[in-house]
């Protein structure tokens, strides 16, 4: 007796579209500028010292990195010094913002995010994968929901095998 099986990917013939979010990564290495290294006595900002700093300090070691610039120290530091260190950064680094690792994230994946043509997804059933080898912020996946939402005919969260469903057009 032959006994003979058929394997069906179900998977296959769903007719899903996967979205990994890990495509938006923006590659380059990331370096988070503690304005509280200038900070005297690690309460004030003295003005003439942080010119002078700002006019001596080597502005290319930002040659293509992200930047975040913070202050961890509980001090009260002026608008216009963490201007200052954008406007001397921006030349040379590939990006500059304001807040730690986790703001800096969040910014390079909506900047590239937002340029995504939505068109592609129109009227597909779409998961936006969950896992992978790269940490993808909740920002991330917010900010996909809200740009895809309109144009998919069903959105899902996770595996093709295994999803959460998000959204489903009423046609």
């Amino acid at each position: 007796m032959e006994i003979q099986e058929n394997i069906i990917n179900k998977v296959a013939q769903s007719g899903l579209v996967t979205l990994d979010p890990a495509m938006f990564y923006t590659k380059g290495e990331r370096v988070i500028y503690d304005i509280a290294a200038n900070l005297f006595q690690g309460l004030i900002l003295r003005e003439k010292d942080f010119r002078e700093f700002v006019k001596s300090h080597d502005w290319e070691q930002y040659t293509g990195k992200n930047v975040g610039i913070i202050c961890s120290a509980d001090a009260i530091v002026p608008a216009w010094a963490y201007m200052l260190l954008a406007n001397r950064m921006a030349p040379y680094a590939a990006e500059v913002v304001f807040g730690d690792k986790d703001v800096l994230e969040t910014v390079l994946f909506i900047k590239q995010i937002e340029k995504l043509d939505t068109e592609q997804y129109r009227d597909q059933r779409l998961v936006i994968k969950g896992c992978g080898d790269v940490d993808v912020p909740v920002s991330a996946y917010v900010e996909l929901a809200k740009k895809l939402t309109p144009v998919v005919k069903s959105l899902m969260f996770g595996e093709p095998c295994s999803t959460v469903p998000l959204y489903k057009r009423k046609d």
